[in-house]
């Protein structure tokens, strides 16, 4: 499992086309063979913050160097984001909790 950390701030205004270009990202990203899952956090001092999870670093550059996405990071600097930043991790431990039974997925 890798795990992609995306914390940014849009740009004030937000560019009415970032809705759809992002849309259309996360649609792109779910075809990457390795995807696993997306979720997307907010802060009221405007902070966002992305987890997104794949199977394998290989996964994880095949949507880096998605044509579209590479597009997009350009977009992203020039219009798009007041600021990000990007982490790219493995985990060493996880667990699970499911009535009341913990899980652990890796070993320690």
């Amino acid at each position: 499992m890798v795990v992609v950390i995306f914390r940014s701030k849009l740009r004030e205004p937000v560019d009415p086309e970032y809705s759809e270009r992002f849309a259309r990202l996360l649609e792109l990203a779910r075809t990457v063979p390795g995807f696993v899952s997306f979720r997307r956090y907010g802060g009221e001092d405007g902070e966002r913050l992305a987890l997104i999870e794949f199977e394998s670093d290989e996964a994880v550059l095949e949507w880096r160097r998605h044509p579209e996405h590479l597009e997009a990071q350009g977009l992203g600097r020039e219009r798009y984001y007041e600021w990000y930043d990007l982490t790219v991790c493995q985990p060493t431990r996880a667990y699970s909790f499911d009535r009341g039974q913990r899980m652990e997925r890796l070993p320690d």
